[in-house]
């Protein structure tokens, strides 16, 4: 059963909480400041500070963004921007990519408005979920300004350039089923089956070698701009290294054995 976690690196949190359950191997970050779940300025260093925390956490194997509500964020607190010191605006994207960061899997549950830096903190995110009316956006444009988390940087990278100047440019929305058609999402679900969805994603990712995962984050991260024949001599020295693993032996052996494999993480 999921409690709250109580680490004095997370006191008095801004709009958001942090759950573990460590029967499920499991940690979420959990907006809460329906109806929008708009995110401070004084949130941001917050929610890196809580993604660094599960990600050391010993009982969580994966992490899970979400929020409370019908709209998993409407994006930063307009005011805010104006009032930011320079010092609070030079952190922005590091702050927003703590996700990418994370050597563990994190999920984002995404329904309703994802716009702005609720949209940018998704996509730093290893996998995105959307509920049927997930409405997708970035639209700094309306404000005279640009995405300034990383956003236009990452959807550049995935869906391409014609794309991704309709969706900054233009301040273009993005639906559910084109998340999914793009390659934004990796599925899009009823919205009630939402958590159900997710919670089976979890279960999936805890059936592999935890070990193994965090080399594949690592190496796909690593291996996104560099030229292919350094990304194959990045894939073979992390092969190289997980064949000395326990896990995999303990693979190969439950393999031929015709059994679930028991992963340890070592």
């Amino acid at each position: 059963m999921a409690e709250r976690l109580n680490d004095p690196r997370l006191a008095d949190l801004d709009g958001f909480y942090v759950t573990i359950d460590p029967e499920a191997e499991r940690g979420d970050i959990v907006l809460a400041r329906p109806p929008m779940n708009i995110i401070t300025m004084r949130q941001r260093p917050q929610l890196r500070a809580a993604f660094e925390v599960l990600d050391a956490h010993e009982a969580v194997r994966v992490i899970v963004l979400r929020a409370e509500g019908e709209h998993f964020s409407s994006g930063g607190y307009i005011k805010g921007f104006l009032e930011a010191s320079p010092e609070e605006v030079a952190h922005l994207a590091d702050n927003i990519a703590a996700p990418a960061r994370c050597r563990k899997p994190v999920i984002a549950a995404n329904r309703g408005y994802t716009f702005g830096v609720g949209f940018e903190l998704s996509l730093a995110c290893d996998f995105r979920i959307v509920s049927e009316t997930t409405l997708y956006a970035l639209p700094e444009q309306k404000l005279g300004q640009v995405p300034g988390s990383g956003g236009s940087a990452r959807l550049l990278k995935m869906i391409g350039l014609s794309r991704t100047k309709e969706v900054v440019m233009l301040s273009r929305r993005i639906s559910a089923q084109e998340a999914v058609a793009w390659g934004i999402a990796l599925r899009a679900v009823p919205d009630g089956e939402l958590e159900a969805a997710v919670d089976a994603l979890v279960a999936e990712l805890r059936t592999f070698s935890p070990l193994a995962q965090r080399a594949a984050k690592r190496l796909l991260n690593e291996s996104e701009e560099a030229p292919l024949e350094t990304a194959i001599a990045l894939e073979g020295q992390v092969y190289a290294r997980l064949r000395q693993s326990e896990d995999f032996r303990e693979g190969v052996e439950a393999f031929h054995q015709k059994r679930p494999p028991r992963f340890q993480g070592r």
